[in-house]
């Protein structure tokens, strides 16, 4: 059973032996996946990828080879199932949009879960049930002022909720193109201060020294000068940021190879960091936002990269998290806040040219955090801006 499977995920360079597929086969026969695709992929992963570095490969061979196949019967499925071809949404007239009423995020849960209880075939083009491209606030493909995005890609990026499995990917950390520029740019934040034992030798006191005693050398130490400078990196992934991935990635790439840093920390957040942070987002493995609040003291420099586009009830409102199943009990510039009241150095980098910073959250944020837009001149602004910081 699956013997293609097999083939394909030795296609995609992942070394499954024999011995790891049998163990696959064994737990199909003894109904540990039922008819679940979720449970078969999470079971099929842990017994085939010997390598945690192999994940994400594994993932996207999984959803190559399984492409639209839904395994489970229940009602949820064929509503993501209805959602995958949408109708393309019709143009509305001024006089229609303003009439369309954003619901509170309260009400938009209550309505959400009434219509998967009850809903029982496809909508496309509707103002009420889930369906796609319409203007109903459910589903996905059409327009609203705001509601609960199920399946698909977002286009007006006014979703409040997101009612489905978020699944992130960790930025990669060998991207070479432009690397030195960004590098030599990161690179202008080294301060050299003298620390740690006299063991580097001090030639022109030890000459002057020598000329003082007629001649007679003494060797004269000092504290070697080393780099005190520790980074945090924190860096939005998934969602609105997927357009951003590659510029992204130079920073993070950048980051990693510069050497005048004492001490480099990274952590990722989606939209707003809130009470965890991760240091592996895909596996959501990561320290509690406080813990990271108090093992970081005020000495560090902090930047954050995000484009701060989000629906203005994530940022504040509690609850407002985007992912449907995190209901957080803060919301998100509390997280801000207490960032930038413990770090003075800090800056907001933005992958959004300054024109599109109009909007409410971004404008929020810029209130809370000095923003640079992320080209090679908005990081030269930003790290002249974090010297300068030190300086007073």
């Amino acid at each position: 059973m699956f013997l293609d499977f097999l083939t394909h995920l030795r296609s995609r360079g992942l070394k499954v032996s024999l011995t790891e597929w049998m163990g696959v086969m064994q737990a199909l026969d003894q109904g540990l996946c039922g008819e679940s695709l979720d449970r078969f992929h999470t079971i099929s992963r842990a017994l085939c990828v010997k390598n945690e570095t192999h994940l994400d490969a594994f993932d996207q061979a999984f959803a190559s080879y399984f492409q639209g196949v839904i395994a489970s019967p229940d009602l949820l499925a064929r509503v993501l199932e209805w959602l995958e071809k949408p109708v393309l949404p019709r143009d509305l007239s001024p006089e229609e949009r303003s009439r369309l009423k954003a619901l509170d995020l309260h009400e938009l849960r209550r309505r959400f879960q009434e219509l998967l209880d009850t809903q029982k075939e496809r909508h496309d083009g509707g103002n009420k049930y889930i369906g796609t491209g319409g203007t109903s606030p459910f589903g996905h493909g059409g327009y609203n002022p705001a509601g609960i995005r199920a399946g698909g890609a977002g286009g007006n990026r006014s979703a409040l909720k997101i009612a489905t499995r978020r699944v992130f990917r960790n930025l990669r950390d060998d991207r070479v193109l432009d690397v030195r520029q960004i590098s030599l740019a990161l690179s202008a934040l080294r301060r050299l201060t003298r620390d740690g034992a006299p063991d580097e030798l001090d030639l022109e006191s030890t000459v002057k020294r020598a000329g003082e005693n007629a001649g007679d050398v003494e060797l004269v130490f000092r504290r070697a000068r080393k780099n005190s400078v520790k980074v945090a990196l924190l860096m939005d992934v998934g969602g609105s940021m997927d357009d951003h991935v590659h510029v992204c990635e130079l920073v993070f790439s950048a980051a990693r190879t510069v050497h005048h840093f004492k001490q480099l920390k990274h952590f990722y957040f989606h939209n707003c960091p809130y009470e965890q942070l991760f240091e592996d987002i895909s596996l959501r493995r990561g320290p509690a936002t406080v813990e990271v609040l108090r093992d970081l003291d005020p000495s560090w420099y902090v930047l954050i990269v995000g484009d701060a586009a989000m629906a203005p009830t994530e940022l504040l409102v509690p609850g407002g998290s985007i992912d449907w199943y995190h209901p957080n009990d803060e919301p998100g510039i509390v997280w801000l806040q207490r960032i930038a009241r413990r770090f003075p150095r800090v800056a907001w980098l933005n992958p959004l040219p300054p024109a599109g910073w109009m909007t409410t959250t971004v404008r929020h944020i810029g209130q809370i955090f000095p923003m640079f837009p992320l080209t090679l001149g908005g990081l030269r602004d930003a790290v002249n801006h974090l010297r300068r910081t030190i300086s007073r």
